[in-house]
């Protein structure tokens, strides 16, 4: 009978563990609790998004305003234009910088936006027009090993 109650309490453990799992989880989810009204959608369009997802963060100082909503290729210029939806709480200036940013070496991506100067204010459907394009670590490298290896002034 001993061995049963044990078993019984272990299991009891596992599964409040696993529910506080969920609970942090459900938390700490984007589960769109917000409404339509609390926000408004602008674009960026950039030459390489390199691996930024639907759902992906949208921060600026690094605190989270919004996600990414969508990413297309525009037809005529074949450039990603990310759209994304912001709090309404935050005016952004019109010529705020959108760039690709990366969690560290292995961690997700995530559209960093820096506010510009600007008087005037981005409104619902408009769109950024300072982009920074996603830099890999594969293009930081090439570019180090081509200084390194290109003659410069005074070689």
């Amino acid at each position: 009978m001993g061995r049963h109650a044990i078993e019984t309490v272990m299991g009891a453990v596992v599964l409040l563990v696993a529910a506080y799992f969920l609970v942090f989880a459900y938390g700490s989810a984007d589960l769109g609790t917000r409404s339509e009204a609390d926000s408004f959608d602008v674009t960026a369009t950039f030459s390489k998004v390199g691996g930024l997802k639907p759902g992906a963060e949208v921060r600026m100082s690094g605190i989270r305003i919004g996600s990414v909503l969508d990413q297309r290729i525009d037809p005529t210029t074949y450039q990603a234009v990310v759209a994304m939806r912001i709090d309404s709480e935050i005016a952004l200036p019109a010529d705020s910088t959108a760039a690709i940013a990366s969690d560290g070496l292995l961690g997700g991506k995530y559209v960093n936006i820096a506010p510009g100067r600007a008087g005037e204010k981005l409104a619902d459907g408009d769109a950024l027009a300072q982009t920074v394009d996603f830099q890999s670590l594969e293009d930081m490298v090439s570019e180090i090993i081509f200084l390194a290896t290109t003659d410069g002034p005074g070689r």
